[in-house]
């Protein structure tokens, strides 16, 4: 599983909107550079399970941005602003 700074950027965003647990998998395995196996016995579950966990997580994260587009309103808008300072200076 490739680390994916989309996943760093859409998680700081759409974060607060995963269960706990969906939460604290993304931050260890992100946040924290935990592997797979390390997040796995800390929380006592599979290798496998934390994998489908962060996928799902994943998935939920591209599915919100997909929908509500806050990423991509906040890009169009620095993209603006840095337009509009060039034009300033």
């Amino acid at each position: 599983m490739a680390k994916d700074l989309d996943v760093i950027i859409l998680f700081d965003i759409y974060g607060e909107m995963l269960t706990q647990k969906q939460q604290d998998f993304i931050s260890y395995y992100y946040n924290d550079d935990l592997s797979l196996a390390e997040i796995a016995e800390n929380e006592g579950i599979t290798r496998q399970g934390v994998r489908d966990a962060i996928q799902r997580a994943q998935a939920q994260l591209y599915t919100f941005e997909k929908h509500l587009g806050l990423r991509e309103r906040f890009e169009n808008i620095k993209k603006g602003l840095d337009r509009l300072e060039e034009f300033l200076a």
